[in-house]
């Protein structure tokens, strides 16, 4: 196809390849060279029945969406990543990238509105981290696990309920908030800044109350960060961390030795929580929860992470529930039981297998307790079917055992080949692996 004929069809090819994976509830769109269009619903990917992309529909698309610096930074580092909205108003956050010699290309589909925390199944508990004038909030999490939306979500809160100065610095800009109670100001790296530090050392002279850095990739942002909340700011970030505990080694763990001692003395008094997300299919793949672990920062767990003990503050999480703390288990647990996925499932996401196991454990001897219980009070009811009611109930019961014995074995079965895969995966002397 020549370049004129692709420029021609450039409408169908790009938006209407967006609009299509957009009427399929889809999240993600991943289109490359010669290759099948492919949507992501509620965390698989599946075909899209769309017409293929050639080379010179990506000539066309870099052409059309990226800046003259953002092809500069594609020519040198083969990827770049930028926002995109079609004149109706429909953002998408978009990666193009090379692979094998040849263009692919990434596109995340962003609601048209914020959404409400409690509209996203999220915990109240969130909404009292934008009541803070100060200190530093970290939403952790793999890639697609939500955490810009939900930032998003807590941004539109202060927006609406508070008389300040907001300032985010993102790489790109996915979410634009319109000035309603604070005033907001969105500068995109590359475009507004040359970095995130930078950006993040210059806002301290900008006046700002809020500061939303979309990740802290680097040191100097880092240090730029919690200098920031340690001097009377409110800053949100994103680290990509599996849990609460290895965001605060992450950070620690990225300052050189020498200095570690006193940055964590530094973070035990500027970190104010820190919540970790990933979304979950439900059994039949319609749709995704969160499953959270929250780790709010009191006088307890300040003392660990100064006295450099991060191994015990899983434990004040497991005895804090009722102040909104939460372990991943604990929320894996709690979604089981709405019956949002199954036990499978949360099982695979737990951080600690067995753990996860003694949850679903004790929730299954729960229902087998409800059910001896319901039978004692059906058996005072009407003496007349005391033997047809004893009947039923024990077989009830039996019913109940046999399921939670066949559940305790799958899920030891999984817990010990989770643990033989990890053993595998321990790299042999003579060999590193590299930081990523």
């Amino acid at each position: 196809m020549s370049i004129t004929e692709a420029l021609k069809c450039w409408p169908d090819f790009f938006v209407g390849a967006l609009e299509a994976a957009k009427l399929e509830n889809a999240s993600d769109v991943h289109i490359g060279e010669c290759a099948e269009i492919r949507i992501r619903q509620a965390g698989r990917l599946t075909v899209l029945n769309h017409p293929k992309w050639h080379a010179c529909h990506f000539d066309i698309a870099i052409e059309a969406l990226c800046s003259e610096a953002q092809q500069a930074i594609l020519e040198a580092h083969h990827s770049v990543d930028l926002a995109y909205a079609t004149p109706d108003g429909q953002r998408y956050r978009i990666n193009i990238y090379r692979q094998r010699g040849r263009w692919a290309l990434a596109a995340r589909i962003l609601p048209r509105e914020i959404r409400d925390l409690s509209s996203m199944n999220l915990p109240p508990v969130l909404e009292q981290f934008t009541a803070y004038h100060s200190g530093l909030v970290l939403v952790t999490g793999a890639t697609g696990s939500g955490k810009s939306t939900t930032l998003a979500s807590m941004i539109n809160i202060i927006n609406r309920q508070r008389e300040c100065h907001i300032l985010t610095i993102e790489d790109p800009v996915e979410y634009q908030h319109q000035d309603i109670k604070a005033m907001v100001h969105q500068r995109e790296v590359h475009a507004d800044t040359c970095s995130y530090s930078n950006a993040v050392r210059a806002a301290l002279r900008q006046d700002p109350d809020v500061i939303l850095i979309g990740e802290m990739r680097d040191l100097d942002t880092m240090r730029s960060a919690m200098s920031a909340a340690e001097t009377g700011h409110l800053v949100f970030s994103t680290l990509h961390t599996s849990d609460s505990v290895g965001a605060i080694n992450r950070i620690i763990g990225s300052f050189p030795a020498q200095e570690q001692t006193l940055v964590r003395q530094q973070l035990s008094l500027v970190l104010r929580a820190v919540v970790t997300q990933r979304l979950l299919p439900n059994p039949d793949f319609t749709q995704r929860f969160p499953a959270l672990e929250i780790l709010l920062v009191n006088t307890a767990v300040a003392n660990l992470i100064r006295n450099n003990k991060p191994e015990q503050i899983y434990s004040v999480m497991e005895s804090s529930r009722s102040s909104g703390m939460m372990t991943l288990e604990q929320s894996l647990a709690e979604l089981v039981n709405q019956q949002c996925i199954d036990e499978i499932t949360a099982v695979r996401a737990a951080n600690n297998p067995h753990g996860m196991q003694r949850y679903l454990s004790d929730r299954a001897e729960l229902s087998e307790n409800n059910i001896v219980f319901s039978n004692a009070s059906s058996n005072k009811v009407s003496s007349d079917n005391e033997v047809r009611s004893h009947s039923v109930n024990s077989a009830a019961i039996s019913t109940g055992k046999k399921s939670l014995n066949s559940l305790q074995e799958k899920l030891t079965a999984f817990a010990q080949e989770k643990k033989n895969t990890q053993k595998k995966d321990v790299p042999q002397k003579g060999f590193t692996i590299e930081p990523q």
